[in-house]
């Protein structure tokens, strides 16, 4: 049994994880390492194993906590009485999110690898839980007759498609294809769908 009390042990494993999303987020993954999160968080490496069993392990936990940063960012869109302006508000939100934290964003969604350690991706349960966000968005709107009646996951799966395609691109400089790629592109393609998926 270990002699390390809990609330601490618990203080080190979040202090690992931050430290780790940190690193990605402002240097991309080849600088994350069982060595460099040591040294940062003022541990050992011991400590990332005993935390987390492996670095594949730490990426994984890093890919759930990007989905739990969307999941406050979007939850944090203060409701109208207008449910689709609600939908582009939260797509405004996902694309802060993913601007904000470009390597996470990739770690997230399995565009990248750290240094080929792999691991077997973010917790589904909190994956799926930012996929039911968006859900709840597109059936509030369907149900105040802004969109048409259908089947909410499968019009909450083609917004997101939509929204996560531009993201890819955008991240990658790709989307500088036009002039002002932003309103040209991803907001024009947002309220294409938008409307053809309204009353």
């Amino acid at each position: 049994m270990s002699s390390v009390p809990v609330p601490e042990a618990s203080a080190v494993r979040a202090r690992l994880l931050e430290e780790a999303a940190r690193i990605l987020d402002e240097e991309g993954p080849s600088a994350l390492s069982s060595r460099r999160l040591a040294t940062v968080t003022g541990t050992s490496t011991m400590a990332v194993y005993t935390h987390f069993g492996s670095m594949g392990a730490v990426v994984d936990a890093v890919a759930t906590e990007g989905f739990r940063r969307l999941i406050d960012r979007v939850g944090a869109v203060e409701l109208t009485d207008d449910p689709a302006a609600d939908l582009l508000a939260a797509a405004v939100a996902y694309r802060e999110n993913a601007l904000q934290n470009p390597h996470l964003y990739a770690v997230m969604f399995g565009a990248i690898s750290v240094r080929g350690l792999g691991g077997k991706g973010p917790d589904a349960e909190v994956a799926y839980a930012a996929f039911r966000q968006l859900v709840a968005l597109v059936e509030r709107a369907m149900a105040a007759g802004r969109l048409r009646p259908g089947d909410g996951k499968a019009v909450a799966a083609q917004w997101w498609s939509a929204l996560h395609g531009y993201m890819m691109l955008e991240l990658a400089g790709m989307d500088q294809v036009v002039r002002d790629p932003e309103h040209h592109v991803l907001w024009q393609l947002m309220e294409n769908l938008l409307r053809s998926l309204s009353t």
